[in-house]
């Protein structure tokens, strides 16, 4: 019971990664607000929860609209009395090069992936202050740490979202608030799955991951709850990666036979 007494935002906590970090923030004993653009996915979410014996509700949330999460952070503590975490994990993409992409395009994308940590953290951070501090946890990506062809908003945005994360953490560590962003590698969520449908494409993501399988949602889940809870108290302005050891293989690949001479 890692979150028990514990209040928490999972925003995009309809499906994928936020779904599944709903479901373990409950099972650790948080009371979870299930937010989502889409409420009926929220709902769905909240109703399985409670159903196994936690507590969540489930918003709707416009995460790129001030006064949408405004009214999220305050319904939370109306309805729950407190705020001790904020998953910012909502999220898009449209693919493309400068060239390509629509600059309306690129708005949505910032607006989504960047403005909605700024926003989830200057509505959370005064209730948190409050309680005495508390964890924000934001989904950034391994698309932040390096250039990925055809998508360059999403991959500025993700960028956007580390060093927030850090100039955040920095801001207001003394407040006893804690912000880390966690970088995932390609993940089994229902987007990511509709591009996978592409054989290539399966094969190149799996070649690219170490461990030769894409992540589960749950893996996510589990790295944003240690971030959450008081195990990661002297933890703060991080951006984990959780990519199956993408990021850490050269391209190159095996520059030698590591084999003594005579087995060869």
């Amino acid at each position: 019971m890692l979150l028990n007494d514990k209040v928490a935002i999972v925003t995009g906590g309809g499906s994928g990664i936020g779904e599944a970090t709903s479901e373990r923030f409950a099972r650790e004993g948080a009371a979870v607000v299930v937010a989502d653009l889409r409420i009926r996915k929220a709902d769905a979410v909240a109703a399985r929860i409670n159903e196994n014996g936690g507590h969540a509700i489930a918003l709707e949330v416009d995460v790129s609209v001030p006064q949408s999460v405004a009214a999220l952070v305050q319904a939370t503590v109306s309805q729950m009395g407190r705020l001790d975490v904020m998953f910012n994990n909502a999220g898009t993409l449209r693919p493309g090069t400068v060239v390509e992409l629509d600059v309306d395009d690129w708005d949505l994308v910032m607006g989504v992936n960047v403005r909605s940590v700024y926003l989830g953290g200057k509505y959370a951070i005064p209730v948190m202050l409050d309680s005495g501090g508390g964890s924000i946890i934001n989904t950034a990506s391994i698309s932040g740490l390096h250039g990925d062809g055809g998508a360059v908003s999403y991959a500025a945005s993700k960028a956007a979202v580390i060093n927030l994360t850090r100039a955040m953490s920095t801001d207001h560590a003394a407040d006893g608030i804690r912000v880390n962003a966690i970088c995932p590698g390609t993940i089994e969520t229902p987007p990511v799955l509709r591009m996978m449908a592409d054989p290539t494409a399966l094969e190149a993501n799996l070649r690219a991951h170490p461990v030769g399988r894409l992540g589960r949602p749950e893996e996510i889940a589990n790295a944003a709850l240690w971030l959450a809870s008081d195990e990661s108290s002297f933890v703060t302005g991080e951006a984990i990666v959780v990519d199956g050891g993408l990021r850490a293989q050269s391209p190159l690949g095996r520059l030698a036979d590591p084999r003594p001479e005579h087995l060869r």
